[in-house]
């Protein structure tokens, strides 16, 4: 803190934004939503539920809060999710008006009584879907080395450089985010599938981890600012769709100069039942397939590991790990060598 006072090392916003910001938080309804929404990604009918307000008065408030960007608003099929701005001018405010806020103020504290509420229901929703598949997923699950092992290797294959933004495309259950949330700032999980959005935030929700969020996102057409992560990763989602190279492509796209992608997937195999029970539409890649790709999106091909099943078991699938690296920082770092 300077001599007069004031956070000097603070970011600043323009003088329109703080404005309209200051505006549209200047009312305690608002407020309460900006509050809670930084709890949880929140439907309209979430919130009203929080609130006990009426819909159309939620949604002129969400509207007014979303023009003046102190909070974000995504769309899942049906569904339109709302969140506090994590990107841009209106988050540095929204988030100095929450550092101002007493957290242990009555009102506030029964807007989070009630979210947890919401939560509790979200829970067992999922849960429940869970069960309705655990089947299907524990069977393939026997067929290569267990879920510790590969999280292990991804852990190991990313080691040794920091990681402070992650990507995690086709998040499912949301667990990369899990696995890697306590050591980054932001985490971002995208996927297609309503009901696996639903089981990642309840699991997101249920470790603590506010800073990373999943949404509707479809892998060949991210709708996200191009170098916005040190890492993305794509896990287990190639072989079930038809193009892997131009998911392989779009997923380049978001990763930051001297960043890093991730690919773990299957190495070819014959199981045919895993495209007619299961809806693979590839049987596995080969290692030159997945390096070939990422060469062609502009990185370059780093490591490769394989991870074979116990021969003594009924696996038959091995899990592959292709990491690519941005080498823009490194011919930068050459070039001020020379």
């Amino acid at each position: 803190m300077s001599f007069d006072g004031s956070h000097s090392d603070a970011p600043r916003v323009p003088f329109a934004t703080l404005l309209d910001g200051l505006k549209a938080a200047g009312e305690d309804t608002r407020l309460r939503l900006l509050s809670v929404l930084s709890e949880a990604d929140l439907t309209v009918s979430d919130l009203t539920d929080i609130m006990g307000q009426s819909q159309p008065r939620i949604s002129r408030h969400l509207k007014l809060l979303a023009e003046a960007g102190l909070v974000e608003r995504h769309r899942e099929a049906s569904w339109v999710f709302y969140r506090r701005a994590t990107e841009g001018p209106g988050s540095v405010l929204a988030a100095r008006l929450l550092d101002l806020l007493a957290p242990g103020d009555d009102v506030l504290q029964r807007d989070r009584e009630r979210l947890s509420d919401v939560r509790a229901a979200r829970a067992a929703a999922a849960q429940a879907y869970f069960r309705a598949h655990a089947d299907e997923w524990d069977r393939i699950r026997g067929l290569h080395v267990p879920e510790a092992d590969v999280e292990a290797a991804v852990r190991d294959i990313l080691a040794g450089q920091p990681m402070e933004s992650l990507l995690d495309l086709g998040t499912g259950t949301g667990r990369m985010l899990e696995v890697f949330g306590p050591d980054i700032e932001r985490g971002l999980g995208l996927d297609l599938s309503p009901d696996m959005l639903a089981i990642a935030r309840a699991n997101l929700e249920r470790a603590g981890l506010r800073h990373c969020s999943v949404r509707q996102g479809d892998i060949f057409n991210l709708a996200l600012p191009r170098e916005s992560f040190d890492v993305v990763i794509i896990h287990q989602v190639l072989h079930f769709i038809d193009d892997g190279a131009r998911a392989v492509r779009e997923a380049a796209r978001m990763v930051k100069p001297g960043g890093r992608l991730l690919v773990v997937d299957f190495a070819p195999h014959d199981l045919e039942f895993l495209r007619e029970a299961h809806a693979h539409r590839r049987l596995g890649f080969a290692p030159e397939t997945v390096a070939g790709w990422m060469a062609q999106a502009g990185l370059q091909p780093e490591a490769h590991k394989a991870l074979l099943p116990d021969r003594n078991g009924e696996g038959r699938l091995i899990v592959s790990l292709w990491l690519g690296r941005d080498p823009r920082a490194v011919a930068g770092a050459q070039r001020e060598v020379a």
